[in-house]
């Protein structure tokens, strides 16, 4: 049962396209994810990824291409498939006037929760989020860590199958970070929901079961962060207590970061190679993996820490 769950599709879009004018926002774009995995949809501004995803909630219209959701393709019961959804937008649409309470509650109502079903989800949410103390409280009041919580709570009142996140941790501080992931994992865990993620975070990309990177409405390289990382990245040798001539003996190009030298190597059996040719030298040293900042910065030729620096000093 496990296997069957593990390799059922939750989303097929197949030959999407998408263009605004003469802006070709989405090309061709193919892809799968498996019910229950975190699914990270990286990409700069601009790759498509929003567009994408205003698609799959029926926001947008698509040109070509068919998406299915749980089973049900768009084009035939597009209601049926924004029942199956949670959606955490880059921007908040809570009503700031509100208290959070009035906010959850009329969200509520238009999935038709209500009364006593709505009374018991909201207790349920508030244990799992810790909402107590922000219930009352005006949503135009509240930080955004604390806004982001309740943006959360809405798009779980209903229990979806699929919790869509675009970049949900933007500007955050750690602790409220700490805190979403640890409600995700445990709805992940525990109720086998699917989460479609799009970040700024490398770190949280590297926990990903699956990453799809998008470059100009194209997918640039999919597969995941392991598999990412073996195609795109090396490894990398860091070593302590050394010294240039140690260095240059070994034939190799090293990075100087403090007290400590970095070396790139292919892979890890180039790693062995030279610690097995130099053992007096390798006596202080440690080998990492490249990282998934490595994996994008290979494949589409910028950081996305770069793009996240830019949107969060738009922000300030």
């Amino acid at each position: 049962m496990e296997d069957l769950i593990q390799t059922k599709n939750i989303i097929e879009i197949s030959g999407l396209n998408k263009s605004f004018g003469d802006i070709h926002a989405v090309r061709d774009l193919c892809f799968r994810v498996r019910e229950g995995e975190l699914f990270a949809f990286l990409g700069v501004n601009g790759a498509g990824k929003s567009t994408t995803i205003s698609i799959m909630c029926g926001q947008l219209p698509k040109d070509g291409g068919t998406v299915i959701i749980d089973g049900v393709n768009l084009d035939e019961k597009p209601d049926s498939i924004k029942s199956e959804l949670g959606v955490v937008f880059q921007s908040s649409v809570l009503d700031k006037a509100l208290s959070v309470r009035d906010n959850l509650e009329s969200r509520a109502a238009l999935y038709g929760i209500c009364g006593n079903a709505f009374t018991a989800r909201l207790t349920e949410l508030t244990q799992l989020l810790s909402l107590d103390e922000l219930l009352r409280r005006p949503v135009g009041k509240l930080s955004g860590g604390q806004r982001r919580r309740i943006d959360i709570a809405r798009a779980l009142l209903h229990r979806p199958k699929l919790l869509i996140l675009d970049e949900p941790t933007t500007g955050l501080d750690p602790q409220t970070r700490k805190t979403i992931w640890r409600v995700v994992e445990q709805l992940r865990r525990e109720e086998g929901m699917t989460v479609f993620l799009t970040t700024h975070y490398m770190e949280e990309a590297a926990d990903a079961d699956y990453v799809v990177i998008l470059s100009e409405g194209s997918i640039a390289a999919q597969g995941t962060p392991l598999e990412l990382k073996n195609k795109y990245t090396g490894d990398f040798i860091t070593l302590y207590g050394v010294n240039e001539e140690q260095i240059a003996a070994m034939g190799v190009t090293a990075q100087k970061a403090g007290e400590s030298y970095r070396i790139a190597v292919p892979d890890t059996a180039a790693a062995t190679e030279l610690i097995r040719k130099f053992p007096q030298t390798f006596r202080d040293y440690e080998v990492v993996k490249g990282k998934m900042d490595d994996v994008f910065l290979a494949v589409t030729g910028t950081k996305l820490d770069d793009d996240k620096t830019q949107e969060e000093k738009k922000k300030k």
